[in-house]
């Protein structure tokens, strides 16, 4: 099961199917992204596509001598504008390819605006999400509802993105789902009834066990979206975001103009490839090795020993700059961490958030987060992370000090209003009273055991010691053990133990836990292969807002019930 190769699959089909010949791609803002994390622009040259534009873009040039590729989500506002551009055609021929089912009628409809016969081609490929690696995609929906309520366009957009999933892999899963989360049984539903109505699409050879989807809620582990990361590439999503493979550095000091904007894949980047899992320690030295590799070729003496000595080297060797423009991104963007890291003091404040998270002490956690309040140096953004940890884990405390880490914070100031928000907030979206998972291992004796025990087998890195909830479930489902009462079957059941599981969480993913399913993947070595899905892909900023919408619409709209009575 590999994502990635399943879009790029239908992109190298649909560039080849019209023939030879000039041609251009049009795309919407949501296939634009599906292509362009999959595919480079010069890839697609090869392909003799030399154009690229939007749909919606009416002020386009007529050039008759073009072929047109249009490759479309069927959404009823792309379904207006594609029988708008056939009834006054600006290219020779048109090959149009949905992302996902179209109804007849609107194919109908289509025919009927065709007037001047230009169409050549209608076909539906079922590439309807974001690849953002071989095990990951994601949905790109930043805000799926309120609290346990779905917004309906997002529910239909979210089941059609999970069908296209699965038809892309040629999968007819068994669905598992989250009982304890309506938004989790609405989805799953919705999920069966596609693949009962269009069961003719699903007619393909039935693997034995049965792969299984199970879909679980982020509102059941909100503990993993508050912690900093330490592998490269959840690093760089965490401090600078990375949007369809984009990463935006223009608020870094001194930052050249070429790399204001880079792009970060696995595809077309080795170093990358090999190194978006290293642990933050590693990357340094595997950039160190590159360019001490590049000095001996080139003959140089400068000495280059820090992270620093790196960023210089670059910026005074044009050679270097040409030659290895890739290995100069990532000296960048290292270079910028390590910085940001020293600056903000992140190996303190990381400290702190993994003993809240793994580790119980409460007086000590209390101090460690006084402490950090009255640090200058560490930023008030960071510091929420800890206040809001804190709170999810002592919640419940009789000696809890959370009114006084929470006016201190605000004391300080520095917090924005959203941000302000988020932190009376967070207990409402994932408190203690609305998961079922003991996520701190304190609820019962036997996961009090299982803490002990694991601080027996000691961490290797102080920074690391958390796991997130998604990497037990999954274990617990290759084992066999996941309980049925928790997540039960939607339909078919099966006992035997599954060797193919795709997990979508709704509310949105995380690196660390993307990272979790790569390693589980790793572990297995082919014989177990798991991918990981959700509606977002979430750093610390984006969840956030995340909850911020969520729990304040699901306010406005209890308030509004409260007036009607």
């Amino acid at each position: 099961m590999n994502v990635v190769n399943a879009i790029r699959f239908y992109v190298k089909k649909f560039t080849e199917e019209s023939g030879a010949g000039m041609k251009i791609l049009l795309l919407d803002n949501e296939t634009k992204s599906i292509v362009s994390v999959a595919f480079s622009q010069s890839e697609i040259a090869n392909k003799e596509v030399y154009l690229f534009d939007l749909l919606e873009n009416q002020n386009r040039d007529h050039m008759k001598h073009l072929k047109c590729i249009c490759f479309l989500r069927p959404t009823k506002q792309n379904l207006i504008n594609l029988s708008r551009e056939l009834k006054n055609p600006k290219y020779g021929q048109y090959y149009i390819y949905f992302t996902n089912t179209i109804e007849k009628m609107d194919v109908k409809s289509l025919a009927e605006s065709d007037e001047q016969e230009v169409v050549r081609e209608v076909q539906e490929y079922f590439a309807d999400y974001v690849a953002l690696g071989y095990h990951v995609f994601s949905l790109n929906i930043p805000k799926c509802g309120e609290l346990n309520k779905w917004n309906e366009a997002n529910l239909k957009r979210t089941a059609q993105g999970l069908i296209s999933v699965l038809l892309s892999l040629k999968k007819s899963p068994v669905i598992r789902y989250q009982a304890s989360f309506e938004m989790c049984r609405k989805l799953a539903e919705s999920v069966r009834n596609i693949i009962s109505r269009d069961s003719n699409l699903f007619d393909f050879r039935q693997t034995d066990p049965a792969p299984v989807l199970l879909i679980i809620d982020r509102r059941e582990d909100p503990v993993t979206p508050l912690l900093n990361q330490w592998t490269y590439q959840a690093m760089v999503h965490e401090q600078f975001g990375i949007r369809n493979n984009i990463v935006n550095l223009k608020e870094v000091p001194g930052i050249s103009k070429e790399l204001e904007e880079i792009i970060l894949s696995a595809e077309y980047d080795d170093f990358y490839e090999k190194s978006m899992f290293l642990n933050y320690g590693e990357i340094c030295i595997k950039i160190k090795e590159l360019m001490e590799d590049f000095q001996k070729k080139s003959q140089s003496n400068t000495k280059v020993e820090t992270i620093a000595d790196m960023k210089a080297f670059v910026e005074n060797y044009p050679q270097f700059k040409k030659m290895s423009g890739t290995v100069a991104k990532h000296v960048t963007l290292v270079s910028e961490l390590s910085r940001l890291v020293s600056e903000y003091n992140l190996l303190e404040v990381s400290e702190t958030e993994q003993q809240l998270a793994c580790q119980e002490d409460h007086s000590d956690s209390l101090q460690k987060i006084r402490n950090l309040i009255k640090n200058p140096r560490v930023r008030t953004y960071d510091i929420l992370r800890s206040v809001c940890l804190y709170a999810l884990r002592y919640e419940k405390s009789n000696n809890s000090g959370l009114n006084s880490l929470k006016n201190a914070l605000l004391e300080r100031g520095g917090l924005t209003s959203d941000q302000k928000d988020f932190l009376n907030r967070i207990c409402s979206y994932g408190g203690v009273n609305y998961r079922e998972a003991d996520l701190f291992l304190n609820q019962n004796a036997m996961a009090f055991t299982k803490r002990i025990l694991k601080g027996f087998k000691g961490v290797d890195n102080v920074y690391t010691q958390h796991t997130p909830l998604v990497k037990d479930l999954v274990e617990q489902l290759i084992k066999g053990r996941l309980k049925e009462t928790s997540y039960p079957f939607l339909g078919n059941t099966i006992r035997d133990k599954p060797q193919e599981i795709i997990i979508f969480v709704v509310g949105g993913i995380t690196s660390e836990e993307t990272l979790a399913i790569h390693n589980i993947n790793k572990a297995y070595a082919g014989n177990i292969k798991v991918i990981i899905g959700g509606t977002y892909l979430h750093n610390f900023k984006t969840f956030i807002d995340e909850v911020n919408s969520l729990v304040n619409d699901f306010k406005d709209r209890t308030r509004a019930n409260v007036r009607n009575l």
